[in-house]
């Protein structure tokens, strides 16, 4: 007979154990349930072929720009090509790779494509992000952090191994630009690829392997540090060095429109981005027509004989408000576009996949019914493959006064996108004597693909494509230095200097303070 007091210990020992088998299972399901292989889940072939097909049959039937700068034979490649690679199966973030290609490829600069929420949301929450501010500069990674271990200025060589042209080159997927315009790819490829875009690219890394050359050296050194959250990487990029020439461009740290004489024979005009009213009735629009005019009336009262306008980082907005500006600074009349369509009728294509304007938000049922009659109003009815747009949509604007009859400046950069580099377009095809400095816009000069924005969601890996509907031909006349597929293309092409980027000077409006100083 076994003894009471045994049976007893065995119990308490068996209990012991199955708590702790408990707490143990309980541990790892909870871990199972926040980790990266539950949002980045395995996508098989078939889950793949199925979204690749779906996004291509969308893009056929909403997308009229799928055709605007690559033939039809190019697109069949480039999806061949994609297929191709779905074979296996793969994780989300290495489909989503593809995706990004295709839409890259295409040509527009409206073109986004983002994954699941939750995966982004799972990677935000990790302590895995790169801890300092880089800044290209002369084609170069520079490190633009003010810390002990490495000096301001120093050329980044590699990460993780990984050479600084290797890093650049693999980020321009997520760079869309219109046409083959190549320039806020090189930037952005340095200056805003830190964040998220190096989790999708190269995963979650604890630490950053940093090998670099500090500032007139060719010795190299190398510098181990570990990774930082994405509040302490926020902390850390406010305090870049050259945050105080950052900001003076940057629309979210500036008013949307300023004005300021800069010496008693120079105004400067500021137009940071084009949000300061969405329509004609808005309550915000008069009071914009108002600063507008009020410009005017101040550099023709005094006499003023020179303007810079600058709209360098302007990422776009809302039709008219770019065109109140130009009416100023023009002897022509001129529209907003001289042709514009979609390409499908009467609602969403591909309703059931269709998500909304957004990746933020998903449109419910009364936003379709409103977005399908604003659609009608625009775009009233299908002939011959085209929707052509409502004329009522397309006025015709005039010469205003008291007109600008002095020398224009246009400041522009490879930022300037949508209605800035519209804007843009318009001041180099019909401005009274106008010289443009700076880089070439990522924005197109003779058009681009844009006025409304549709988002879908593939079915299987929940990747969301954003593009917009409406091919534009701008109202810009050709010229000889502007090749079809191109940004507006400055007369003088000024990046940011190194010496100037370490003395934290501007080198572009300098140059343009240069050239006015050198006409006197």
């Amino acid at each position: 007979m076994i003894p009471s007091n045994y049976i007893r210990k065995v119990l308490f020992l068996l209990l012991l154990v199955h708590q702790g088998w408990a707490q143990n299972s309980s541990l790892q399901a909870e871990q199972h349930a926040d980790s990266l292989s539950l949002y980045n889940r395995q996508l098989y072939p078939g889950e793949m072929k199925q979204d690749l097909q779906l996004f291509l049959d969308i893009r056929k039937k909403a997308n009229s720009g799928l055709y605007r700068y690559r033939t039809q034979k190019q697109i069949d490649s480039i999806y061949k090509w994609a297929f191709g690679q779905v074979r296996q199966p793969m994780s989300t973030l290495a489909f989503y790779k593809i995706i990004l290609q295709l839409t890259d490829f295409e040509g527009s600069c409206h073109n986004y494509t983002e994954p699941h929420a939750d995966l982004v949301s799972y990677l935000n929450r990790q302590r895995g992000f790169f801890p300092f501010a880089l800044k290209y500069i002369e084609g170069k990674m520079i490190f633009n952090s003010k810390t002990d271990q490495i000096p301001v200025g120093s050329r980044v060589l590699s990460i993780n191994g990984v050479s600084d042209k290797e890093l650049m080159q693999s980020f321009y997927k997520y760079l869309t630009a219109d046409g083959f315009t190549q320039t806020e790819k090189q930037s952005g490829s340095v200056n805003r690829s830190y964040g998220l875009r190096y989790l999708y690219e190269y995963g979650i890394k604890d630490r950053f392997e940093i090998r670099f050359s500090s500032p007139g050296s060719t010795r190299e050194q190398t510098v181990t540090v570990q990774a930082v959250s994405l509040d302490e990487q926020k902390a850390n990029l406010l305090l870049r060095h050259s945050a105080p020439v950052d900001s003076v461009i940057d629309y979210r740290e500036q008013p949307s429109y300023s004005f300021k004489m800069v010496n008693p024979s120079t105004g400067l005009l500021n137009l940071r981005i084009f949000s300061m009213a969405t329509g004609t009735d808005d309550p915000a629009f008069p009071v914009y027509v108002k600063f507008i005019d009020s410009v005017f009336q101040v550099l023709a009262s005094n006499n003023i004989p020179n303007l810079i306008l600058d709209i360098r980082g302007n990422p776009g907005g809302s039709d008219p408000t770019f065109e109140q500006p130009m009416m100023y600074l023009t002897d022509s009349s001129f529209k907003e576009n001289t042709l514009a369509y979609t390409i499908f009728d009467n609602g969403v294509p591909y309703e059931e996949y269709f998500w909304g304007i957004s990746t933020a938000e998903k449109m419910d049922s009364m936003g379709k019914v409103y977005g399908k009659g604003l659609l009608k109003d625009y775009f009233p009815a299908l002939h011959n493959g085209r929707n052509m747009q409502n004329v009522r949509y397309n006025p015709m604007y005039h010469p205003k006064s008291p007109g600008f009859k002095g020398k224009l400046y246009l400041l522009i950069d490879e930022e300037v996108a949508s209605a800035g580099s519209h804007l843009a377009s318009l001041v180099k095809a019909y401005a009274r004597n106008v010289t443009t400095v700076g880089v070439e816009t990522v924005g197109g000069y003779y058009g681009h693909n844009g006025h409304m924005a549709v988002v879908y969601e593939l079915p299987h890996s929940k990747i969301k494509t954003k593009f917009s509907i409406v091919y534009v031909v701008q109202d810009a006349p050709v010229k000889p230095d502007q090749p079809e597929g191109r940004g507006i293309i400055p007369d003088h092409t000024v990046w940011p200097a190194f010496n100037d980027f370490m003395q934290n000077r501007d080198t572009q409006m300098e140059y343009v303070l240069k050239l006015i100083a050198e006409k006197h």
